[in-house]
């Protein structure tokens, strides 16, 4: 099963496979006439009502398979105002052929064709809520034809999301759904056939672009709250610049006083918030003020950059993560008191190879090989995981996804830490697997950029300034 929303991110996936959208809509529209043709005899009546978007697209490749069929074509609104390019080039294949097509520009104008199928092309998996005109209307002549009603993808009204059906939408007889079944349709009473139109297992597996833009914020989002820092100092700063990078609108930094100065120092865009720390590092009798300053801001905390691993530290990560209830992203030498943790906390948990296999993980090299391992892991933690490796395994224990983006120059020390802060910026808004899925990828375009021109010589700290245009502007080929 798939919602609406993850299917526009597989679409956008398969694209950049190579499997484009124009492929996907012939695919489609085989798909959904071979129904038609299930359900009527050829000469039959059918009347194709489609909207200006892919939905219709699908529909109008339909029409082409459908020749021996009395066949109309209805597009509500004017077909300059089609949505996207393909389905008009398939808009005006039908044209050109001659077909009986015609543009609805007004809903008083809506008449629907006697017929024995009506194809309701209208509204697809990204349109929810009750129909507005002259969806509206066309809505009420189909629900009223007497005639079999065919939907493509889902039945107009219908939110592929949350399976809600609105009042004016579309009573479907037969649907036929691409890819995977949607939440809700089992539910409707209506025939579902789910058509395999060739997406491939990758565009789900691996993240891509459609990830990153279904994590992306639209504009500055999050107050990451970065607790790190004394035994080293560049980590946390490295998380906080990159958090900054992300979209956030503030990254603040807790640190022990002895070393904040210094924190400071790398960037002055930072809010560094001193505490007192007789051995400079966190310690319990701390921790209790930070989980304050946590729970008042509601911020995205990143727990461990740059702690270290005396006890006291440990222990007071271990306070800190048994009372707070928000989001967190644990990485370094916090990850170490997760495994026997307690907690209502969200974690998203960030370990390399090293680190995975110190917390019970599987120990392995290659960790996309073991990426059912990990995810077995993932679900025995009861947290989500982030393995970082040459690719990346991001699992909550059921859902699974591998970024491969990266290169081998990113073995420099510190790419953790930007990764973490990518994570922190975007899970201010975003699903936690989705927000670690987008950021890992990002985080790997980053050393792509600079790989091209400074192949193993960059920094860490180099990658900063890549991280918007890999978020923002980032383009699989």
């Amino acid at each position: 099963m798939i919602t609406g929303e993850r299917m526009a991110v597989v679409d956008e996936n398969a694209a950049a496979l190579s499997v484009s959208q124009k492929q996907l809509m012939e695919s489609s529209g085989h798909a959904l006439a071979r129904t038609i043709r299930e359900v009527a005899d050829a000469g039959s009546g059918v009347a194709i009502v489609a909207g200006r978007g892919n939905n219709g697209g699908d529909a109008f490749v339909a029409a082409r398979f459908l020749e021996d069929y009395d066949l109309t074509i209805s597009l509500l609104g004017r077909a300059e105002r089609i949505g996207t390019d393909i389905a008009r080039e398939n808009w005006d294949a039908l044209r050109r052929a001659d077909f009986d097509t015609r543009e609805v520009t007004d809903s008083s104008d809506f008449d629907l064709p006697d017929c024995d199928v009506v194809v309701d092309a209208m509204l697809g998996t990204g349109i929810s809520g009750d129909l507005r005109e002259p969806a509206a209307t066309a809505a009420v002549a189909i629900n009223d034809a007497n005639a079999t009603v065919v939907s493509v993808d889902v039945p107009s009204g219908f939110d592929a999301n949350d399976g809600e059906h609105a009042d004016n939408g579309v009573e479907a007889d037969h649907v036929v759904t691409f890819h995977d079944t949607k939440p809700g349709l089992a539910d409707l009473a209506s025939d579902v056939t789910v058509a395999d139109i060739g997406i491939p297992a990758a565009a789900e597996r691996f993240v891509g672009p459609g990830d990153v833009d279904l994590a992306r914020p639209d504009g500055r989002e999050g107050r990451p709250y970065i607790i790190g820092g004394g035994p080293y100092t560049g980590a946390p700063a490295l998380a906080a610049q990159a958090a900054l990078r992300g979209g956030g609108e503030l990254a603040f930094v807790a640190a022990p006083d002895a070393v904040a100065g210094e924190i400071q120092g790398y960037s002055e865009d930072l809010i560094v918030q001193p505490y007192e720390s007789d051995d400079d590092v966190l310690t319990p009798e701390t921790a209790e003020e930070l989980l304050e300053t946590a729970h008042q801001y509601d911020n995205v905390v990143v727990l461990g950059p740059g702690l270290g691993t005396a006890d006291e530290t440990l222990e007071a990560a271990r306070q800190f993560l048994e009372s707070f209830e928000g989001r967190v992203v644990v990485d370094a030498d916090a990850l170490r008191v997760v495994p026997d943790l307690e907690t209502d906390a969200t974690l998203v948990c960030t370990p390399n190879r090293r680190e995975l296999a110190g917390m019970g993980g599987p120990d392995v090299d290659d960790l996309a090989a073991a990426a059912d391992e990990v995810e077995d892991f993932a679900a025995e933690l009861g947290h989500l995981v982030l393995a970082k490796g040459a690719t990346d395994v991001i699992t909550d224990g059921e859902r699974t996804r591998i970024s491969r983006s990266g290169t081998a120059g990113m073995k420099v020390g510190g790419t953790g830490d930007t990764l973490a802060g990518i994570v922190a910026a975007l899970m201010s808004h975003a699903d936690p697997l989705e927000a670690a899925a987008a950021a890992a990828h990002v985080n790997g375009l980053a050393g792509e950029r600079l790989a091209e021109t400074e192949a193993f010589g960059f920094l860490a700290s180099d990658m900063l300034k890549e991280i918007p245009a890999a978020l923002w502007n980032e383009t699989d080929e």
